[in-house]
Formats: structure tokens, sequence, C-alpha cells
């Protein structure tokens, strides 16, 4: 038979006094001592307080806070995990809501990614406990008691910046109502309707410069390039801070097997989690190499990378299956670089962009294919970057229109836009 500790049973001294006092002077009338029970230590006392039953006191265990955030989570981002890490800090657990397509296409437009693609990308973050797929756009009664009856939540987050209806009503009114709602700082810089116009204005570089080679150019040409390519860049200002909240912190054991993955990881997609998650799976510590801007663009052309090299590498770390990244990668993995990380194994996806590798140039991968440490991973999903800038294209005046609503509520909010404590 176990018993708690000593701490436990002079607690129950503390509570019940009057009940060990009158023990006390009973024992004391008919003058009991150590020697009567026969030699019987101290040590026995635990045993024959607990069968009297009056001072066992079972430690309550804390309550654990569950909390609740929603989103569409299309053309995952940086800022969406940052969102999820600040609403987790708010508790110990995490319930994500995915927006269902339905809901979007009512409230927003057409998303870009899937469902199942969404789902992929939400639970695939290191800070998400649980997912609710198909959740409402709007926290409703009926799914707002749900939440409280069914998953447990204790609180409903979301961010800085007003989620509006279509009619104009505020999206999480009953959750303020109900004192169940409490608030995080957006993330600036960034936005999935920032992404799709970074899009929609690389293509449109990208047949400009085309045109360009094809025509002699006019005055001022050069002035007009210029302009389009300013138009969509980041505004993103990354700080160490920021990288020290999504970095794991600690690095690989003495004997840890380190994999090595390297690559662009623009557009952070489901295809990028699962080769992630498959790479993972073949050692104790994942190491991911983030190419710089310079090197995507050379391989892959004007307009890219999407997002620049601190905003892939925000996307990368706040992934469960990876431990580290090295910000700004060479395009060779080198002998040096094996043994300054101590790499057992460089993978690399069977899926990747069709021009990756420039005429002419060498294989990236030669040094570790002559050490043997090198292995191709399937690619569980076709999914691709550019792919993902594909099915915008293919539905251009649609997210034309969806962003240029979305632009104007942006507008407004930088314009009423205040000073908002957190991190």
């Amino acid at each position: 038979m176990e018993y708690e500790n000593s701490s436990s049973i002079w607690d129950g001294v503390y509570y019940h006094s009057h009940l060990f006092g009158g023990l006390m002077l009973t024992a004391a009338l008919l003058g009991l001592s150590s020697s009567y029970f026969g030699g019987l230590g101290s040590s026995y006392l635990p045993c024959m307080l607990s069968d009297l039953g009056v001072f066992y006191k079972k430690k309550c265990e804390k309550k654990r806070i569950r909390v609740y955030m929603d989103g569409c989570f299309d053309l995952m981002h940086y800022g969406h995990a940052n969102a999820l890490r600040q609403a987790k800090a708010l508790g110990d657990e995490l319930v994500v809501g995915v927006v269902s397509d339905e809901e979007i296409v009512a409230n927003k437009g057409p998303p870009v990614l899937s469902m199942e693609e969404r789902l992929a990308l939400v639970s695939g973050l290191k800070w998400v406990d649980e997912v609710i797929a198909n959740a409402p756009y709007a926290i409703t009664e009926k799914f707002m008691n749900s939440l409280f009856n069914e998953h447990k939540i204790d609180y409903i987050i979301h961010g800085d910046d007003p989620c509006l209806l279509p009619d104009g009503t505020d999206a999480y009114a009953l959750a303020k109502t109900a004192g169940r709602y409490k608030q995080i700082k957006r993330t600036e810089g960034v936005s999935s309707t920032d992404i799709v116009g970074r899009i929609l204005s690389s293509l449109k570089d990208a047949e400009a410069c085309e045109n360009h080679d094809n025509t002699s150019s006019l005055p001022g040409d050069d002035h007009k390039e210029s302009q389009s390519n300013s138009s969509h860049i980041s505004q993103f200002l990354p700080t160490s801070r920021r990288i020290v909240q999504f970095s794991n912190g600690k690095g690989p054991g003495p004997n840890a097997r380190v994999v090595y993955i390297d690559g662009a990881f623009d557009l952070f997609h489901a295809g990028h989690v699962e080769i992630l998650r498959s790479a993972r799976q073949l050692g104790d510590f994942l190491l991911v190499g983030i190419h710089t801007d310079q090197i995507v663009s050379e391989h892959r052309g004007k307009g890219h990378p999407i997002m620049h090299l601190h905003e892939r590498s925000l996307s990368v770390l706040a992934c469960s299956y990876v431990d580290e990244v090295i910000i700004g990668a060479p395009w060779e993995v080198t002998r040096d670089m094996v043994t300054t990380f101590n790499i057992s194994l460089v993978v690399h996806g069977t899926v990747a962009e069709s021009n990756s590798l420039l005429a002419g140039e060498s294989d990236p991968y030669a040094v570790p294919k002559s050490m043997g440490i090198f292995r191709m991973l399937d690619s569980l999903k076709n999914i691709t970057t550019t792919s993902v800038a594909q099915r915008i294209v293919a539905n251009h005046d649609a997210y034309l229109k969806r962003n240029a609503k979305k632009a104007e509520s942006e507008k407004k909010y930088y314009a009423e836009k205040v000073h908002v404590s957190g991190d």
C-alpha cells in the first residue's frame, strides 16, 4: 500500500486540529506512549493515521486551462504561427478550429488551399494540441456552448484586428459578452491577402521581364519596373527575439542522429510538412537548411522567392518536426558542413521545383552521396510552391476581387491602429 508523503499528513493535522488534539489528549489520559505499542517506530504513524481516515488529504490537481482559436489558415504563414504561439501562452492546451471551405467562400472568397491541406499545416505546428475541422466562421451560441461543454474550453482567443461578418457585426461578440474572450497582438507585416498580392505581382513582373527581353525598352521603363517590384515588398521587421520565441533552444545530444534537409520552403505548404515529418522520423534531430533569397532567385527566376529568408525561416521553425534551422544555408552540402553539424544523413524529397538545378551546375549532394549518407525521400504530396501560385492564377479575377475588398479593411486597420502590448 502506498501513502502520501508526510506533508499531506501534516496538512491533515492543520485542517483537523481539533480532532488531532482530541486524540492526543485521549492518548495522554490512557498513558499511551511509543513503548505501549511494543516498540513500533514513528515510521508506522502514517499507516495508523491513514487507517483512521481523518488526516488523509488528497492534493488537488491544478486545472489545466484550455483555450480556443480559430481561423481560415489559408496560405499559412508565420503570422498565423505567431498568433497560435501567443494563444498557447494564455493557457495549457490549445485547440484550433479550422474554418470550412464553404464558410470561407461565403465570408471572404475562395480559399487557395483545401481543408485537408490547411488541417495538415495547422496540425503540424508545435503549439497546437487539438484541431477541430470545419469550424464556423462566426462564433454562434450553439457552437460556443459546444466549445464550453464538449471541448471544455475556458477562453476564446482572437487578434486585435477586427473580424467582421458580411453584415458588419463582430464575429466574436457572443464570446465577449460571455466574458470568455481574450485578445492577442496581431503579427505585423504579413497576411494571406498580402501574400496573394505578392504572387500576383511576381507573375506580373515575370511577364514584364519576358516582354522586356523581346522588345526594346523605352525611357522610364526601368522606373516602372522598380515601382512594380516594390509594390509588394514585405513589411516584416525580423528581430532576434522573434526567432528565439520560435526556436526550441536545444541542440542535438552527443550521440544524436542528425538528419539534414534543405530547400527554399517558400509559401510553406502541406507538402513541406509531410516531407519534414518523414525526415524527422529517420533520426533524433532534424536540421533544416533555408536557402538565401539570392540562391532561390537564381534557380527559380525573377519574382522568387515570394517570402523572404527570415519569413521562410520562421515558418519552418514553427513546424513541430523541426529542431533547428540554418538561416541562409549554402546550395551545396559540403564535407565541412557534415562535420560541423555532425550530420548522419542528408535527405531530399522526390517532388521539387522542376527548374531547381541550373544548366551545367554540379550536383549539390555530391559529397553526401560519396560518403554514403544521402537518401531520397518519397514525397507524399505533389503540391509545390509553383502549383500553389498557379491556383491563384487560375482564379485570377476572383482573387483580385477578394484582395481589393480585404485591402480596404487592412488599410482601415492600419489607419486606426494603436499600440497593443504583447509579443
